[in-house]
């Protein structure tokens, strides 16, 4: 387990409050709370939600019979506050009386809907913002820690994919190979598996098919993309194609303008280069060969507590990589009808380059059928 600074954190988001013109920060179960303070709050129509306001003591208030899990969590260790409220009473007033006085107040980004209007009704008049402007700032610029966290969680993806050609075969279905990808995400390091993509022939023009009861057959490219969440609470991310036997000469040109297109993408990864030039560098590469137009998603994602989160490697983010950044580069092709292909690792922005995450080979991996 590597060691994480709450305390830090915490006021690191109470000055990013501060800054942002925000009297308070309400974050409720999610990843922002485990973020701040360590806690794994199950989502509940109860109210759970850390308070935070710039130059102030955060505050947790929890139900009642929420006590014991909150005191256990690594919030309880941070001498936080706990604030707890009983089954007939409001924590939504409990919550405005915390924050009287406040303006403007930070939402998790996450929060549940019924929750924002409940909030809404017990502090009238006070303007209601996402706290992503300040908890996405933090959470993009991973620590060493962190990195570290992410190595762990790509080693343990790279070693179900090491596993995955001997569980493909003619005549399994994608729901079988998946089912067993699923067990293997778990049983090398993952808490669970968040999802498994088992994408055979045309279903691999399909960039988020899942599973189906299609059988596999010889000459099909198979698209697999597969993640879990660990037990340090990060998430894993990584794709490989394979292919049952021979896929064709025309696909395998294609493969190959695919894999030099990653590897452009990457190479060019560095403090200062704007997301989007790490899209557009890939996209131009597959234009290059013909397969712009089948190219039908961004070129990455950040990645941490959540598999999706910023920062976004997109068309139009002009913001510049810096230091701690980790996200994806997963371009890939779509042919509808006939075939996809996609390759994707978890990289690092290191201060001189990339730090590419996930180690298993790029190149098609072909099967004996």
């Amino acid at each position: 387990m590597h060691p994480v600074d709450f305390s830090a954190r915490l006021a690191a988001a109470s000055a990013g409050a501060g800054r942002a013109g925000l009297d308070a920060l309400l974050i409720t179960p999610g990843p922002d709370l485990r973020y701040l303070v360590g806690y794994d709050a199950v989502p509940l129509e109860r109210l759970t939600c850390l308070v935070i306001r710039p130059g102030g003591d955060p505050t947790l208030v929890a139900p009642a019979l929420e006590r014991a899990a909150a005191e256990a969590s690594p919030a309880g260790g941070l001498g936080i506050a706990i604030a707890t409220w009983q089954e007939t009473e409001d924590p939504y007033a409990l919550v405005g009386g915390l924050v009287a006085g406040a303006r403007s107040v930070g939402l998790a980004d996450h929060m549940w809907a019924s929750k924002v209007l409940a909030l809404r009704a017990a502090m009238p008049g006070v303007d209601q913002v996402t706290a992503g402007r300040v908890i996405n700032e933090m959470r993009m610029r991973k620590s060493p820690a962190e990195v570290a966290a992410l190595q762990d969680a790509a080693d343990a993806i790279d070693r179900v994919h090491a596993s995955v050609p001997a569980l493909l075969a003619v005549g399994r279905t994608e729901r079988e190979v998946g089912r067993d990808i699923a067990e293997l995400i778990v049983a090398e390091g993952h808490v669970r598996a968040d999802f498994v993509i088992v994408a055979s022939g045309p279903n691999g023009a399909s960039p988020h098919h899942e599973t189906s009861d299609r059988a596999l057959q010889a000459g099909d490219a198979i698209v697999v993309d597969i993640g879990g969440t660990t037990h340090q609470g990060y998430c894993s991310d990584e794709t490989r194609t394979y292919a049952l036997g021979d896929p064709g000469g025309e696909y395998l040109a294609a493969y190959a303008a695919l894999q030099a297109a990653q590897a452009a993408a990457t190479e060019v990864v560095r403090p200062g280069v704007p997301c989007e030039r790490v899209d557009e560098v890939a996209r131009d590469s597959l234009g290059a060969a013909g397969l712009g137009d089948f190219f039908i998603h961004r070129t990455g994602h950040g990645i941490g507590l959540e598999t999706h989160e910023e920062p976004y490697i997109v068309e139009g983010n002009a913001l510049g990589l810096e230091e701690g950044m980790a996200f994806s580069i997963e371009p890939g092709f779509y042919i509808p009808g006939a075939y996809g292909a996609r390759i994707e690792d978890i990289v690092v922005c290191g201060a001189d380059g990339p730090i590419v995450l996930n180690r298993r080979p790029r190149d098609l991996v072909m099967v004996e059928p």
